[in-house]
């Protein structure tokens, strides 16, 4: 993912108003944030927990979306597979995030949700960056790893842009 700044992830969301974008509390530590191992930047806004951002780069753009995190987690109390890295974790690591889409569609109300990391920390997750509490049963490499993940990741905003 190439570098981003601090006012192209604020000009690149798709599915909020310009009022949302300026309540948004920027990601901390954009400056140490090593471009090189993402697909994505992920982060919940610390004032409004429940509200999360995730920015990527599509046709060499910044795209960025809202989501928003539901107090529901997988179901069952074991363990849980996020739906974008593919990496598991305990049930309570993995929520499910909604987006409205974008466009009119959004503006009626219509949204889309798949479960993720809570922590939004996918590309770290799928190069071992960060560590992980449960066994993996994926033995592929980090980078065909990746590769995946961008296909889910493209599939899921797909979903919010259409």
């Amino acid at each position: 993912m190439r570098p981003l700044t601090a006012t192209e992830i604020a000009e690149s969301f798709v599915n909020c108003t310009r009022g949302e974008v300026k309540s948004m509390t920027p990601i901390r530590g954009l400056a140490d944030v090593d471009w090189e191992v993402r697909e994505f930047l992920g982060w919940r806004d610390p004032k409004a927990p429940a509200r999360a951002y995730l920015v990527t780069v599509r046709n060499d753009r910044p795209l960025g979306v809202e989501l928003r995190a539901t107090t529901e987690s997988r179901p069952g109390h074991g363990s849980a597979l996020c739906d974008i890295c593919h990496t598991a974790h305990p049930a309570d690591s993995v929520g499910l995030f909604v987006a409205r889409k974008a466009g009119q569609r959004g503006r009626d109300h219509h949204t889309v949700g798949t479960y993720i990391c809570a922590d939004l920390a996918c590309p770290l997750y799928v190069r071992k960056l960060r560590p992980v509490t449960l066994p993996q049963g994926e033995t592929a490499p980090p980078e065909e790893r990746a590769r995946r993940l961008q296909r889910r990741l493209d599939a899921f905003l797909d979903r919010v842009l259409t």
